[in-house]
């Protein structure tokens, strides 16, 4: 064997802009059964433009997931590295979280289900007692 046999092609490394944050949603069938997910994605673009976080220090970077194993009360997105975690994400309640969250640096209390170790922001008023 001899030493090109032996080596690999070589492999890019990618690349990803600067985010301030990365917002997940589930798209998987069993979130949304009429596509709302889907649709919620697909107009993410032109709101982030309209509250000035598409790109610049606050540019939060979109994805799709296919399941979180949360099929319930969706569509479902998460909101990273904040650890956020917020059901019923219509397109008003998505208005709201860009607003509020992604702008402003508050968490949406009433849509949260679920808050992970996340190191941004913080809920309030949490009854940790239960």
């Amino acid at each position: 064997m001899n030493d090109s046999a032996l080596s690999t092609p070589d492999v890019i490394k990618p690349k990803i802009g600067h985010y301030h944050r990365h917002l997940l949603i589930c798209t998987g069938s069993r979130c949304t059964a009429d596509g709302q997910s889907q649709a919620l994605y697909d107009s993410l673009g032109e709101r982030f433009k309209a509250a000035g976080i598409q790109d610049g220090a606050l540019r939060v970077k979109r994805s799709r997931v296919s399941c979180f194993a949360a099929c319930k009360g969706g569509p479902i997105i998460c909101v990273q590295p904040d650890g956020i975690w917020y059901y019923n994400v219509t397109p008003e309640n998505m208005d709201r979280i860009i607003e509020q969250h992604l702008v402003g640096g508050q968490v949406v209390q009433d849509l949260v289900f679920h808050q992970g170790p996340g190191v941004g922001c913080e809920l309030t008023d949490r009854d940790d007692t239960a």
